[in-house]
């Protein structure tokens, strides 16, 4: 019997290890909604042993449909940061607010970092049913700016900072050269926009990305809004992409990540545009997490296509 017993815990232990990554316990713990937040905090304690930092959403997943389990708010309330975008994707996260030790958690909200752009709605875009049209949403996106992703990083590297003073050279030197690579991927972008022939870009998907054609002064047609609940566009929204892509000769039509593109392969089979992905790195798949896939890498993959929607 005890012989059993051992072979069953053996088996056991190579079944969690299998699973995934051991957590380490660690001295200070950060806890994150989504991949943006992970991303940018595991940025800035890269090598610092004393900290550690988790992502509630499971990496593959839809973030507009993430639901909590109990694990995830004592994870939180456990916590030393909580780091959260805000907006309608992160409206669970109210209820819980008014729980959580704010001497113990210091909390850090994405949309408290930028300036806010309220959603939009663009010619031909479906509209939304389930939208209160007296209530202003802003858009919750703001990570899609490369401009934008600089300050948070910053922001998140002075609360670490305060947190772990003993690592503060670290974290300033990790948060300053992934700001340097963040700086890099403006600067490309920005040159692409300045010599390219056309401005404006075509999604036939949802559009997450109002805060990147802000930043570098696009113009946009797109099926949904970055929020959208529906995901199947009427005739007429995807009779007028067609036109519009038609009748402006757009090369390119995109899609987002974790997409099944079918509205854009839609649009480019009667249009003989190319479909490429514009990732807005919201969430990655589980092999991207596995492999530590960063936003800078994301990032450089969108410039190559920006290049070819653009010219």
């Amino acid at each position: 019997m005890k012989k059993i017993f051992t072979v069953l815990l053996i088996i056991i232990s190579l079944f969690v290890v299998g699973c995934g990554k051991e957590k380490k316990e660690t001295k200070y713990n950060i806890v994150t909604t989504s991949f943006p937040c992970y991303d940018f905090a595991r940025a800035v304690i890269k090598d610092v042993d004393d900290i550690g930092v988790e992502m509630l959403l499971k990496p593959g997943s839809e973030t507009h449909d993430f639901e909590p389990t109990p694990k995830d708010i004592i994870d939180i309330k456990n916590s030393d940061i909580f780091i959260y975008v805000g907006g309608e994707s992160d409206s669970w996260i109210d209820d819980i607010l008014n729980d959580i030790d704010k001497e113990k958690t210091k909390i850090i909200k994405l949309m408290d970092i930028v300036d806010l752009y309220e959603e939009e709605h663009v010619e031909g875009m479906e509209e939304d049913e389930e939208k209160d049209e007296e209530e202003i949403e802003y858009d919750e996106h703001v990570w899609t700016s490369p401009v934008n992703a600089i300050k948070i990083v910053n922001s998140i590297k002075e609360e670490i900072k305060k947190l772990d003073s003993e690592n503060s050279d670290k974290y300033e030197t990790n948060g300053n050269e992934y700001t340097n690579k963040l700086s890099e991927i403006d600067s490309n972008i920005r040159d692409i926009v300045n010599s390219s022939k056309r401005k404006e870009l075509v999604f036939g998907d949802r559009f997450p990305l109002r805060y990147f054609t802000e930043e570098y002064g696009l113009t946009y047609r797109a099926a949904f809004p970055g929020c959208a609940h529906e995901t199947e566009a009427s005739s007429k929204t995807v009779a007028y992409l067609i036109n519009y892509v038609k009748d402006n000769n757009i090369p390119v039509i995109f899609h987002i990540e974790l997409s099944n593109g079918k509205i854009a392969n839609t649009i480019a089979n009667e249009t003989n545009a190319k479909v490429l992905e514009f990732n807005t790195a919201h969430n990655i798949s589980k092999d991207d997490f596995k492999n530590e896939v960063t936003y800078v890498d994301i990032y450089k993959k969108n410039i190559d296509s920006l290049k070819q929607a653009l010219n």
